[in-house]
């Protein structure tokens, strides 16, 4: 397995799901939950998260072919999509394709919170789903295309650990840290979110003129 792959794809999901920056919305939307029905809405987030990632890294393909849609057609949105997402993250501010006002204020009149908005699209947004179906991409092309596949699994699982760990200690971690703690370390996820962007957006551009003009 390409370790530099792995370290990589694992960045980027992370990235982009960002659970210390979800932090503040999480305690927002379950305050005044109690401790069991917390623990719920994290599993539930969780589950439908890591759920949605992994169908479309399993089947993103046949959705590719099944509309015509070329690689590096969909590095290059999936890149402009990205860099959008991330130049709203050095901010400090929760981009509109991840949450809207109203699906934020719908959340704090249900209980099943858990799916939306913190499920989708807070944690398995578009961005994510971007984020997984390229690395895919880049997988299938690898020499080692089972490992490498095989670490995005790793990376997605690994992030949503890091992020049930993180929710069930929301309270006192956003207490210690405050809002102004959470949003700089959204601004460099931010940022690192921006370089890997560009990254796609090239590397789908060199790809297409290969593709088409055979240069």
């Amino acid at each position: 397995m390409d370790l530099a792959f792995a370290v990589t794809a694992f960045a980027a999901i992370f990235a982009i799901m960002n659970p210390v920056g979800n932090i503040p919305v999480f305690v927002a939307i379950t305050e005044g939950y109690t401790p069991e029905l917390k623990r719920k809405v994290i599993n539930k987030a969780c589950f439908v998260a890591g759920g949605i990632l992994v169908i479309f890294a399993l089947f993103g393909n046949y959705i590719f072919d099944l509309y015509g849609i070329t690689i590096p057609a969909f590095k290059i949105a999936g890149g402009v999509l990205l860099f959008s997402i991330a130049f709203t993250m050095t901010k400090g501010q929760l981009t509109k394709s991840k949450m809207t006002d109203e699906e934020e204020q719908e959340a704090t009149e249900k209980e099943e919170v858990g799916v939306v908005p913190l499920g989708i699209p807070l944690f398995a947004g578009p961005g994510a789903i971007t984020t997984v179906m390229i690395y895919v991409s880049y997988a299938l092309d690898s020499p080692d295309a089972t490992f490498d596949f095989i670490s995005i699994f790793i990376g997605i699982f690994a992030t949503l650990i890091i992020s049930f760990v993180l929710l069930r200690y929301a309270d006192p971690l956003f207490n210690r840290m405050g809002k102004s703690g959470t949003m700089a370390f959204t601004r460099i996820m931010g940022l690192l979110l921006a370089a890997m962007a560009v990254e796609f957006i090239l590397s789908g551009c060199f790809e297409a003129v290969s593709h088409y003009w055979g240069v």
